[in-house]
């Protein structure tokens, strides 16, 4: 016996496979946004740490080596604000909001009546009293 075939079925595994594929870059683009992250965190950092625990065990580290290693990881923490917007689009679109030198022309700037009436949940209400209240 053969089973007829719904004309459906095949369309929902196109989309079945499509929504696999677009999950499947994103998690590969998040994977290498985390790995560059954290990659350049140990380079930067675990130099510093190695060198700070070496100091307090032995005292033979100079002072100026020390020094070049902190800033190497001060350096660091200087990248991460040019590293995450490179390679993350909502940390993109999040910053244009807050940041007047990263917002596209096209979108108006929220007003701060706008912004104050939209978080206070406000909107045309009853009279209310502590008999209604409680």
């Amino acid at each position: 016996l053969q089973v007829p075939h719904a004309p459906s079925q095949p369309l929902a595994s196109n989309e079945s496979r499509r929504f696999t594929n677009k999950h499947s870059k994103k998690a590969l683009k998040a994977s290498l946004t985390l790995g560059i992250l954290l990659g350049m965190f140990f380079v930067a950092w675990l130099p510093f740490f190695v060198t700070n625990v070496a100091q307090a065990v032995c005292g033979c580290v100079p002072a100026g080596f020390f020094d070049v290693l902190t800033w190497l990881g001060y350096c660091n923490s200087t990248m991460n604000p040019i590293i995450y917007p490179l390679f993350m689009r909502d940390f993109k679109r999040a910053m244009g909001k807050f940041l007047p030198c990263c917002r596209r022309s096209a979108e108006p700037r929220p007003s701060a009546i706008s912004l104050s009436m939209r978080n206070s949940h406000s909107g045309p209400r009853g009279p209310t009293s502590l008999k209604n209240v409680l």
